[in-house]
């Protein structure tokens, strides 16, 4: 709708995850370097967790692109006990039998597999996105399949990916002996001013569009709107540009971004920073020119 009007070879702030698109920032790189050291030193387990929006399955999207022949990698999504069991999903992940197949009949399956894989000299990854559904059973599932070895070498590595409530869980009690195998782990904190100014660039020259389509009033009302949040940004970004497209502005100004804002909270469905409802555009702009709170 805009992409001509403003010069780009697509749509630079889409909400699906697009390893394509990854900003690494400080936070990202230092979770994409653990993730891949995590993988490199055979940790047993490996868990990444931030907010939702932070990007973490956009920097699981590019460690998944990167991975070479030497890993046997299984994927599974939005896992839960109310469909299936974590043999099961483990199962589908490796494009294994599990239909009608009882627990014990899954496990040795499974077993066999990974002895299988670490003959041919691979190395097997099962990797778990939205991590925060599993139920306490299910990570004590897992917990039993990492104990598969040949006294030598762990034959199954895995990955955790998800929400801080999966450190809710894996803090109780009874996952004691779980917490204690996690030999790596990173929560990825939203970006700050910089790194969200940074990153919208970013994304502008991705597609071929002129970084400073925002200017610095602009970015900064976004990062104070969307609390550095990827997918907030992205959100207030792609309607600023539709605002600004309907307005025939370029640059993007503040204003722009304040009537995002505005209009969303009238609206009753906002996952922005509210406005106080006592503040007029100029009492906005005074407070988004204060510093963020830590």
């Amino acid at each position: 709708m805009y992409e001509q009007f403003y010069g780009l070879r697509e749509k630079p702030f889409a909400l699906l995850p697009d390893a394509e698109f990854l900003y690494l920032s400080s936070r990202h790189r230092r979770a994409l370097s653990l993730l891949d050291y995590g993988i490199a030193a055979r940790a047993g387990f490996v868990v990444i967790t931030g907010e939702v929006g932070t990007g973490k399955t956009t920097i699981l999207r590019r460690f998944l692109r990167k991975t070479d022949a030497s890993l046997t990698v299984g994927l599974v999504t939005n896992a839960s006990a109310a469909h299936q069991g974590m043999l099961d999903w483990v199962s589908t992940a490796f494009d294994l039998a599990h239909q009608g197949r009882d627990h014990i009949t899954l496990y040795n399956q499974f077993v066999d597999f990974l002895i299988a894989q670490y003959s041919a000299g691979k190395r097997t990854v099962l990797v778990v996105d939205e991590a925060q559904n599993l139920t306490v059973q299910m990570l004590e599932d897992l917990r039993m399949l990492s104990n598969v070895n040949n006294e030598k070498d762990a034959l199954l590595q895995i990955v955790l990916v998800g929400q801080p409530e999966l450190l809710e869980t894996l803090n109780r009690q009874e996952l004691r002996q779980f917490a204690q195998r996690i030999s790596v782990h990173y929560h990825l904190q939203p970006l700050g001013a910089a790194e969200t100014v940074a990153y919208i660039r970013h994304r502008l020259s991705v597609v071929g569009g002129e970084p400073a389509l925002f200017d610095d009033q602009a970015c900064a009302a976004i990062h104070y709107f969307s609390g550095g949040v990827p997918r907030l940004t992205n959100l207030l970004c792609d309607l600023a540009l539709t605002y600004g497209f309907a307005d025939e502005a370029n640059p993007v100004s503040i204003d722009t971004v304040i009537d995002v804002v505005m209009d969303r909270n009238q609206s009753g469905l906002t996952a922005f920073r509210p406005i106080p409802d006592a503040l007029d555009r100029d009492g906005i702009k005074a407070l988004i020119s204060q510093p963020m709170p830590n």
